[in-house]
């Protein structure tokens, strides 16, 4: 039986060699816009020095299909809409979790998922967000694309 990407990728990671990791997250839809832009670029700047950028998506705003409750110093606040990013890299496990301690201690983002995912699904999402951006309609089919994001990121899981 022959082993998958993402199989044959964590077994290249055991051996000490890179592995390809897909960070997904949602940044406070209160911040002003060059807040947001600052706060993604923090982190690619971050995930830039610890590995290499495959693939990316930069912020657009996104109603939520939930609504995502969190507690701060001044009390429980709700999230219905934010800015969602990605940024798909290529690292070592030691840099991995640099990266991952970085979003959990970044204060403007209000969830985060990581994955581990391969170069061609990361370039194959970069590639769809391309599509519906220049398709009629596409910079307001954000949930269009949210769509395709979220079918891809689990078709990369279910492989």
């Amino acid at each position: 039986m022959a082993k998958n990407e993402v199989e044959m990728n964590d077994d290249l990671a055991q051996d000490g060699a890179m592995r390809v990791y897909e960070l997904g997250f949602h940044l406070d839809p209160e911040l002003p816009t060059e807040e947001v832009k600052a706060a993604y670029q923090a982190l690619r700047t971050l995930v830039e020095d610890q590995g290499a950028i495959v693939a990316e998506g930069e912020p657009f705003h996104v109603q939520l299909a939930y609504t995502i409750s969190r507690q701060e110093t001044t009390g429980r606040r709700d999230f219905n809409a934010a800015y969602f990013c990605w940024i798909a890299y290529e690292a070592s496990i030691e840099a991995h979790d640099a990266v991952l301690e970085a979003a959990k201690e970044e204060k403007r983002i209000v969830r985060f998922i990581d994955l581990v995912t391969t170069k061609e699904a990361a370039r194959h999402s970069a590639e769809l967000r391309e599509l519906s951006l220049k398709t009629p309609g596409g910079s307001s089919g954000e949930d269009e694309e949210a769509d395709a994001d979220l079918d891809a990121a689990l078709e990369s899981a279910a492989a």
